[in-house]
């Protein structure tokens, strides 16, 4: 092969590179040119991402504040009543009875003691100038009182001992009665007193086992939902303290009205002494106007 054959195939060996080159250069460039409107793309997407987001995070505020509302409803006295335990439930019922009570106690003691210091207080002022037994209760009539029953009994203690010369086993006597028709009298009039202490004595012990009953179950349910949101804890908490609410509203009224009446049963009492004290005098009249009768009968 001659010198200019050799020149020609290196000539044609050579000749392909650069199409190659220029063939592949297109497909990089293509490659490569499509990644400017994919950035372009991805930063004009981000806004459309970004309004949906907003927006829920508004819808949750909404929801929030719905709840923050609700809650606020439902922690009214009423609703937390319906929401409680049974046996707390229970104990704010048997209070709330234990209330009523109360306060059915004090207005029926209120008309008794009105009624009965209005009666002894005429009674007593008719008899002030009566000299004897008979005429006190011909004074007071057929009068339904504490002081018709001492006289009365003073009367038939002076009946039934008759013929008897010793007054002052009569007195004694007569002093035994009387002493009797007091005590049934303070007796009655003490009825209901013991009810109101007993509500003031024990209402604060059951409104404090009703909210320990609560609030065992509500860290029973703050175990269960393992959270210690104060929006989970508050209602059970406040639906324990609600019975120990009833039991003080429960125990201070009956503590009240009850040292009221013991006050207003002393001054009765003191009254129905008055009325035991003018029976015993008009029987020693009637028992020293007697012996001196006697007396003068043997005189003369």
């Amino acid at each position: 092969m001659s010198r200019f054959g050799l020149a020609l195939l290196v000539a044609l060996a050579l000749l392909p590179a650069p199409s190659i080159v220029s063939a592949q250069q297109p497909e990089n460039a293509a490659s490569t040119q499509p990644v400017v409107p994919s950035v372009s793309s991805a930063t004009t997407a981000v806004p459309q991402k970004l309004e949906p987001a907003s927006e829920g995070v508004a819808e949750a505020s909404g929801r929030s504040q719905k709840g923050a509302l609700v809650m606020s409803r439902e922690l009214s006295p009423w609703s937390m009543f319906l929401s409680a335990d049974i046996l707390v439930k229970a104990v704010m019922v048997g209070l709330t009875l234990a209330s009523l009570t109360t306060w059915t106690v004090f207005i029926a003691k209120i008309i008794e003691f009105s009624v009965l210091r209005r009666r002894l207080r005429n009674a007593l002022a008719r008899i002030v100038d009566a000299r004897s037994l008979a005429d006190a209760q011909q004074a007071l009539g057929a009068k339904d009182s504490v002081l018709a029953f001492l006289l009365d009994a003073a009367m038939r203690e002076a009946r039934l001992s008759a013929g008897i010369s010793s007054d002052s086993g009569i007195r004694e006597r007569a002093a035994s009665s009387c002493a009797e028709i007091v005590r049934a009298e303070m007796r009655r009039i003490r009825t209901g007193m013991g009810l109101l202490a007993t509500i003031g004595a024990i209402s604060p012990f059951v409104g404090l086992f009703g909210t320990v009953w609560g609030i065992m179950n509500s860290f029973i349910g703050i175990s269960k939902s393992q959270t210690t949101n104060l929006a989970v804890v508050a209602p059970g908490i406040a639906e324990a303290l609600l019975a120990t609410a009833f039991g003080l509203a429960a125990a201070i009224p009956a503590v009240i009205i009850y040292n009221h009446f013991a006050r207003v049963s002393k001054g009765y009492l003191e009254l129905v002494s008055r009325s035991s004290g003018a029976a015993a005098r008009l029987l020693s009249r009637d028992l020293d106007r007697s012996h001196g009768a006697a007396v003068a009968r043997v005189a003369e």
